[in-house]
């Protein structure tokens, strides 16, 4: 069994789950294969490693492959954050094998995160992709939109990421207005999630509705409305902080309202 998750936390914002998914303690499990093993922190003063196995790799007798998203029902704040991290350092770690400017076989750093390429001392961090997410509210409404890859009937808030050069607020006007052709105000910072698919960093913000009438953008938004708060479409799944962002509006635009 994995170790005890932390103590959860007191923000309202984040909820907490309980943990009941098994997880290999103590060691790489007996007839596991691993292709690269890299440590990942710890928790609960428990040291912890990721392992990457072959595609074809057989689980170990009594566990089971399960993808990052299937464990989010099943694991606890904690330990799914350190599932998300083992994916995205594993992710990094295969993909910065050579150097990115002269091909040379890279060298990992003892005491740093860091790939380094011996010939032209070319550095590879772990990427991060900030990306801004922004709750657009009016009155008693809110506006949500949908991409042509979503599950049908689900809308969610807007987001995209953050081009160089760019403040978070500058991102979120651009993007909404890009996506939506609507001028917004008063951003308000909400929370943030790491998103491991494969290397995002999702910074939610609500903010006002200042002018313009909804125009989807061509390819990105298959669709966009105002809805109202007790009147929702299909909304994503609660491993997001999309849905916590839109919860968390929700609950207090009905508050706000008589009736």
């Amino acid at each position: 069994m994995g170790p005890p998750a932390t103590e959860p936390s007191d923000d309202p914002r984040v909820k907490s789950r309980p943990s009941w998914a098994r997880l290999p303690f103590g060691g790489i499990p007996q007839g596991l294969v691993t292709m690269r093993t890299l440590y990942i922190g710890h928790l609960a003063e428990t040291h912890c490693y990721a392992a990457e196995a072959g595609a074809e790799a057989a689980p170990p007798e009594g566990m089971a492959w399960q993808g990052l998203r299937t464990l989010y029902s099943v694991l606890d704040d904690a330990h799914f954050a350190l599932a998300g991290r083992a994916l995205q350092l594993i992710d990094w770690d295969r993909n910065h094998q050579y150097c990115g400017r002269c091909g040379t076989p890279t060298q990992a750093k003892a005491e740093e995160r860091v790939r380094i390429c011996p010939a032209c001392r070319l550095t590879a961090y772990p990427k991060l992709s900030p990306a801004v997410m922004a709750l657009v509210r009016r009155d008693r409404q809110l506006l949500l939109a949908r991409s042509p890859h979503f599950p049908p009937g689900m809308y969610s808030a807007l987001a995209g990421f953050v081009e160089p050069g760019e403040t978070l607020e500058q991102c979120l006007a651009r993007e909404v207005f890009e996506e939506v052709g609507v001028k917004v105000r008063n951003p308000r910072y909400f929370a943030s999630q790491p998103w491991p698919f494969p290397n995002s960093l999702m910074l939610a913000f609500f903010c006002d509705y200042e002018s313009g009438e909804i125009r989807p953008q061509e390819a990105e938004i298959e669709a966009a409305d105002w809805f109202d708060v007790f009147q929702l479409p299909k909304l994503p799944s609660k491993i997001s902080i999309a849905r916590r962002l839109i919860d968390a509006a929700v609950a207090d635009m009905r508050t706000a309202q008589p009736g």
